[in-house]
């Protein structure tokens, strides 16, 4: 019987000829990226020796710029980490700093058939890069750190086959939220994504999935790889690589259909990703108090740009606050470049720097009590962006910019067809 992706990498890694869903290898680890809330005070622990400074990777983004004296503190720490040690690939505040997730993207950190860890949950994100990327505790970034490797228990995997493609109004986003409502949670499981429809999706769109998996409790989330990925990588890595696919008899716990051709935008209702997502026109007509664009998962070019687009000769509603967070400085380079920055902003939208943001409730953006929010981030928990009582909906940025516009939950398809 053959092996999927991750199967494949992990015994490459490990040196083993197979491995098998059950089996626990210790790999070798290509990227590790540490970022600031690593080097908060209540986590940190000074490193004597780090494995090899050129496999590291520190990225300040979770509190950026500083909004309080902890996070500057965590930041001086780094700071002083990066020089002891002679880190290359430093974020730090400014001309190439953003989400670490996105910076992977911009600059090819991850190659096909590499692995690539870091603390923060949604580091699955790597994987649209047909490599292994997953977050591990704190402690395990630490002995990465040091060592150079970790361990893992290799889960069954599902894989996703892709068909058709998505109409204009429809995102990404949707596709996802069509996967985790249908099928929910994916524990000790990992996710494969294949099949003709990913050639119609761009890497940006490919990386919401990939990001969002996060969300169904994944372990690894894979995508095969194809022209458009090998383009992307060439462009941003000068570093050789060999693409991984699944055997052609690789073993899954089950194999599923989603037609993009078919899908209509969706909003996850607060509390819940999995299980809890509903059509767009069944929600029309909830208030809002924000709407907010932006982060690992969708503060790419194409979400801004898309959002501008929908907001194009609008203005948003009296009420509302619209704020839109490119997911790094490369990122909001181009949207500068293009235009929608000017779009969004004469629509009424305030525009922050790349963060992390109120996704985890940190800073720019977060809601007080009894306040419903609109957002195209990670995460709508309870009390994720803020006050407990506020309720917070998840959508693409198609939708919402469109409620935004309304002043409640509306269809991004009244504006953009």
């Amino acid at each position: 019987m053959g092996m999927t992706i991750a199967e494949k990498i992990l015994a490459a890694k490990s040196g083993q000829n197979k491995v098998s869903p059950g089996d626990v290898v210790t790999v070798r680890l290509d990227t590790i990226i540490l970022f600031d809330n690593n080097f908060m005070p209540s986590n940190w622990r000074d490193i004597q020796h780090v494995c090899d400074p050129e496999r590291l990777v520190v990225v300040f983004d979770h509190r950026v710029p500083a909004p309080n004296q902890l996070a500057a503190a965590g930041h001086r720490t780094g700071r002083e980490f990066v020089k002891r040690f002679g880190i290359r690939r430093f974020h730090d505040v400014g001309r190439e700093q953003g989400i670490s997730h996105q910076l992977v993207a911009d600059y090819g950190y991850a190659l096909p058939g590499s692995t690539l860890v870091c603390s923060d949950s949604h580091t699955c994100s790597g994987g649209v890069f047909n490599c292994l990327a997953r977050g591990v505790g704190g402690p395990d970034i630490i002995y990465a750190a040091v060592k150079g490797e970790t361990w893992f228990r290799c889960g069954e995997t599902i894989r996703y086959e892709l068909s058709g493609k998505l109409s204009p109004a429809v995102t990404a986003k949707d596709a996802f939220l069509q996967i985790a409502g249908v099928y929910g949670d994916h524990a000790t499981q990992n996710v494969e994504y294949g099949g003709a429809g990913v050639a119609s999706l761009s890497i940006n769109a490919r990386k919401t999935i990939s990001t969002m998996s996060a969300e169904l409790s994944a372990e690894f989330a894979t995508f095969e790889c194809d022209a458009t990925l090998r383009d992307w990588l060439t462009d941003r890595n000068s570093m050789a690589f060999s693409a991984v696919n699944p055997d052609s008899d690789a073993s899954y716990k089950a194999l599923r259909f989603v037609d993009l051709s078919q899908l209509e935008p969706l909003v996850a209702l607060p509390d819940s990703v999995v299980n809890n997502s509903q059509p767009v026109k069944n929600l029309k007509g909830t208030r809002i108090d924000q709407a907010y664009i932006g982060s690992c998962a969708n503060g790419t070019q194409d979400d801004i740009e898309l959002a501008a687009a929908v907001l194009k000769g609008h203005r948003v509603a009296p009420g509302v606050r619209l704020i839109v967070v490119p997911a790094s400085q490369m990122v909001y380079r181009d949207v500068l470049k293009s235009g929608a920055i000017a779009t969004l902003m004469e629509a009424g939208a305030m525009i922050a720097p790349p963060t992390c943001g109120a996704c985890g409730g940190g800073h720019m953006g977060v809601l007080a009590n009894d306040e419903t929010c609109i957002t195209s981030s990670t995460r709508n928990f309870k009390g994720r962006m803020g006050d407990p009582s506020s309720r917070v909906f998840m959508a693409s940025p198609a939708t919402v910019a469109a409620s935004a516009i309304v002043g409640s939950i509306a269809d991004p398809r009244d504006f953009l067809q």
